[in-house]
């Protein structure tokens, strides 16, 4: 039987949880759209992440900063409506929680009721806190987000490695710590040393999801445009390419554009 196959009706932070105990990784890829999310979630994989990165992908913007409450929404609904059996967690933008806990449970709130989504993700430990405490203690599912946090891309002024300073990286073991006592379902660490990752991962007891992070933790996920070669600008260290869609939807295009040109494209078995 398939991992697929196996997998249950509906993922649940529930089911993470054990899969962690039973130490079976976790898979999360990004989805912002219908068609897309249908395909990802078919193919057996266990989160589907709405990730602000759309600001990239599908709006062209440089950073994730840009993206609004708004049009989360529309790409997490978008999601919402495919996936059948994952578990969807939606990215709160930018400018949606930071700074005032009760904006961050309104935010919080309209996507879980506008988009029908399984939970919520943002940036940031001790600083946030009291946001992710007001979210949680109104029943909703809050995944963290530490290390490089792209949000906060012009505080850093880099897209570089985290926490390789002592300091930084006791910070980021107190924020993980933070988090889960808060309540939070899960983590992801991106990009940070791998045996930082590993040990944040052995100390707790919630799901911690890598990006860059090494393979001593629960879980990886990958933008899925990244993946799948459509974005070819983005080539970081951790990031493997199965596929090189780009080179293949490019060609196909080609193709189909000499065809209209000759004349080729409809031929007589494709009209009416």
């Amino acid at each position: 039987m398939s991992a697929a196959n196996e997998r249950p009706k509906k993922v649940t932070t529930h089911v993470l949880s054990e899969m962690k105990m039973k130490g079976e990784k976790i898979s999360m890829l990004t989805a912002y759209d219908y068609s897309l999310a249908t395909i990802v979630d078919q193919a057996g994989v266990d989160v589907v992440l709405v990730g602000d990165s759309a600001s990239n992908v599908m709006a062209g913007w440089e950073t994730t900063l840009p993206i609004t409450l708004d049009q989360m929404i529309y790409h997490g609904a978008s999601v919402v409506r495919a996936v059948k059996t994952a578990l969807v967690v939606v990215d709160m933008p930018f400018g949606s929680y930071q700074g005032n806990s009760r904006e961050a449970l309104l935010s919080a709130i309209r996507i879980m009721k506008e988009t029908a989504a399984d939970a919520v993700k943002l940036e940031g430990g001790a600083e946030v806190i009291e946001s992710v405490k007001r979210i949680i203690s109104a029943g909703i599912p809050v995944m963290g987000h530490l290390g490089l946090t792209p949000q906060s891309i012009h505080k850093f002024g880099t897209y570089t490695v985290r926490a390789r300073q002592e300091e930084e990286a006791k910070k980021l073991i107190e924020d993980a710590h933070l988090l889960e006592e808060a309540g939070c379902f899960g983590i992801v660490l991106e990009k940070i040393p791998a045996t930082l990752a590993k040990k944040v991962a052995s100390e707790l007891k919630i799901p911690v999801i890598g990006i860059g992070a090494g393979n001593g933790v629960d879980g990886q996920v990958l933008v899925l445009h990244d993946m799948l070669g459509i974005n070819q600008a983005f080539s970081p260290r951790f990031l493997r390419r199965y596929h090189n869609l780009f080179a293949e939807i490019s060609g196909a295009v080609g193709t189909y554009i000499e065809d209209v040109k000759s004349g080729d494209f409809p031929n007589e078995r494709e009209q009416y």
